[in-house]
């Protein structure tokens, strides 16, 4: 270990962020190799699901949690022209169909009803039992007819020494994809995208603040969000588009923004929450540093990169040891409710001690 200075922070970089890179890349290339040719065989199955684009290591439907733990969306097709609306009554089913005395939960803020009449247009497809109840889009439903899909699907690929479906006690689709170098567990969500309009769930931006710019702020808006299949009732608001632009532009002022985002990611992985199934993933660190650059929007508050650095994991301490991180666009939500809290301690007290003496770890 050595003391905090820039030749260490040049060697770090070179020495383990940039192979990070080199792997991170090789393993997206390879799986997305595979869960697109998987997708084009569950797209000529069921013309509600759509494969995967290959579009590199930048591909939209693809989120790195960690160099082993991948999120990947999965476009459904035929529901068109979406609009917002009221929730019109309270619903009494169970995912499977059956009756309740007592009406299913409300969704929490970064979750939504979804009905069919919702959209313009739709396939007859969706209006059909396997999916529908009552007029619901119930995304348990869903799930279950995309885990069969896959199931057949990986078979019929001649894909089973390479994909895995992993056992869940939800209706979550995991699976495992072998790649050269590794095991990665990739989570596959069916994806409603609905680029036509900003939900009203997400009050962004907050007033008078700077950043990002009303030039960008209004480009994001326009590119919409999705909903994912990820619970049994409830679709879950994902702005994987939004997020991707404000990442893209980021030291447009030549600031060391993404420098630190990078050197951050890699510490965490390293030092702070290493392992498969870190409880702090790459998502939770590019929210604070949203965070972050909004409360300092200033190209000279990004110029120093040991001062900008430190004040991106005194925030991300703040938030551990706290146990509260606000989603970015949805402020009432925060990702860190179900986490473990004696795991985020166990990280909270690893980020204190660098803190209290910033050195990297160049072994």
């Amino acid at each position: 270990m050595k003391p905090f200075a820039d030749e260490d922070v040049e060697i770090y970089i070179q020495s383990k962020v940039e192979q990070r890179h080199y792997l991170v890349s090789k393993a997206v290339e390879e799986v997305q190799k595979i869960i697109q040719q998987l997708t084009l065989e569950i797209s000529d199955k069921a013309t509600r699901f759509q494969a995967i684009s290959n579009s590199g290591i930048h591909n939209e439907n693809i989120k790195v949690l960690a160099p082993s733990q991948f999120l990947i969306t999965v476009p459904l097709r035929g529901l068109t022209g979406y609009r917002e609306c009221q929730v019109r009554h309270w619903r009494y089913y169970t995912v499977h169909g059956a009756k309740l005395l007592s009406s299913v939960r409300d969704p929490e803020e970064l979750h939504q009803w979804l009905e069919v009449e919702q959209f313009s247009k739709s396939l007859q497809q969706w209006h059909e039992t396997d999916v529908n109840i009552e007029g619901d889009l119930v995304p348990a439903k869903v799930l279950i007819v995309f885990r069969e899909l896959v199931e057949k699907s990986i078979t019929s690929c001649n894909l089973s020494s390479k994909v895995t479906v992993l056992e869940s006690f939800s209706s979550v689709v995991r699976v495992a994809v072998e790649t050269s170098e590794s095991q990665v567990e990739v989570e596959l969500v069916p994806a409603v995208e609905i680029p036509t309009c900003w939900p009203e769930k997400a009050r962004w931006p907050r007033c008078l603040k700077r950043w990002p710019s009303q030039e960008k702020v209004q480009c994001i808006k326009s590119l919409g969000f999705d909903l994912l299949a990820r619970s049994n009732y409830h679709w879950q608001l994902c702005f994987s588009r939004a997020e991707h632009i404000l990442m893209e532009g980021l030291d447009e002022d030549g600031g060391c923004r993404m420098k630190c985002f990078r050197v951050l990611r890699q510490m965490k992985e390293d030092v702070w929450c290493a392992g498969n199934k870190p409880v702090i993933t790459a998502y939770h660190l590019q929210t604070v540093l949203f965070w972050t650059c909004e409360k300092y929007p200033r190209t000279k508050d990004w110029r120093c990169f040991p001062e900008a650095f430190l004040r991106l994991v005194q925030k991300l301490h703040k938030c551990v040891s706290q146990h509260f991180l606000k989603h970015y666009f949805v402020k009432n939500t925060n990702l860190l409710k179900y986490t473990n809290t004696s795991d985020l301690d166990l990280v909270a007290r690893k980020l204190a001690v660098f803190l209290e003496n910033p050195v990297f770890c160049l072994d």
